[in-house]
């Protein structure tokens, strides 16, 4: 069969319309024979979000971004993107933009919600922006570069203070106080030595009085142990048991209990026992005295003489000084 040349045009003609339709699906990642669902987002700032870019749901590629355009003079853009029909979520789900590397480059993720209307092909879903590691440690750096200038205003301010400060006068006494540190060091230096030089002449001596030291220290240990092992704790605690009984009879003395405390407290007694000392006192001197008032010897039945009493009779003088 002879087709005619007309024929052959019109075939060239459709192909090469199709051919073109196949290389600019293809150019715009979209394919021609999609029964994908296309939703669209809306951000203020895509950071590089490019055409082509693959559309994930937890990691898994569902879909791609299809085309980005302004969508009013505030400078919002609307991305355009498609999802396969094999997933279904609802219309309250969030597509979500972040970085897909430390080096750069933005991806869409979807943030699924299965508890509402289900998304339709059309739809405007919501959106959020997850900040990159960038934006991150910008806003860690932010206040820490905040901090930094203020420190360095601080110090500017410190050092124009100490230039206030610092005058010839000022200069010229440090100048003096560190000179006379200098001279302070060099004495310490040659005191140092000196205490080294005397050190050096008199180490015999050093260690004999160290030798005689640890004798010393021993013999106070061997001391102390003969002490414990002669008994001086039971000694100790003896006499703390003496003085605890020497305490006991010193308050019941105080307290009048007994002889010895009536006698030390009961005033009428001492008198009593007082008179009575001084009594017997001239009882006796008058006996020694005068004998022959107390024994009368008659020899060969010679009748006794009345005793005179002599002039300076002491009990005669005590019994006066009573009646007195």
């Amino acid at each position: 069969m002879k087709l005619s040349r007309e024929l052959k045009t019109g075939i060239i003609v459709i192909g090469g319309i199709l051919l073109f339709i196949m290389g600019f699906s293809y150019l715009k990642s979209t394919p021609i024979f999609d029964n994908s669902k296309t939703f669209y987002a809306i951000y203020p700032n895509v950071g590089g979000l490019q055409s082509g870019t693959t559309v994930s749901i937890n990691g898994f590629s569902v879909g791609k971004v299809n085309d980005i355009k302004f969508l009013d003079k505030k400078g919002n853009l609307l991305v355009t993107f498609t999802v396969g029909n094999d997933f279904k979520f609802s219309k309250g789900s969030t597509v979500e933009l972040y970085d897909t590397g430390i080096i750069g480059g933005k991806g869409l993720q979807i943030k699924p919600v299965f508890d509402q209307v289900e998304a339709q092909s059309g739809d405007t879903l919501r959106t959020e922006t997850r900040p990159g590691i960038t934006d991150l440690a910008q806003q860690k750096l932010n206040p820490l570069v905040r901090k930094v200038e203020s420190a360095i205003s601080g110090a500017d301010s410190v050092l124009v203070n100490v230039n206030s400060v610092l005058d010839e006068k000022t200069k010229k006494e440090l100048k003096e106080v560190i000179g006379g540190l200098n001279v302070l060091i060099s004495n310490l230096n040659n005191t140092a030595l000196s205490l080294n030089t005397v050190l050096g002449n008199n180490k015999e001596k050093l260690d004999s009085s160290f030798e005689n030291f640890e004798k010393l220290t021993a013999n106070f240990a061997k001391l102390s142990d003969s002490l414990n092992s002669a008994g001086l704790g039971r000694t100790l605690a003896s006499l703390e048991s003496t003085m605890a009984s020497l305490d006991k009879v010193t308050e019941k003395i105080e307290n009048g209990d007994g002889t010895l405390g009536l006698l030390m407290n009961d005033k009428e007694m001492y008198t009593n026992l007082n008179n009575a000392s001084r009594e017997l006192d001239l009882l006796l001197q008058d006996f020694r005295l005068n004998p022959k008032r107390y024994v009368n010897v008659s020899v060969f039945g010679k009748k006794q003489k009345e005793y005179e009493v002599p002039e300076d009779d002491p009990a005669a003088n005590s019994i006066e000084n009573k009646e007195d």
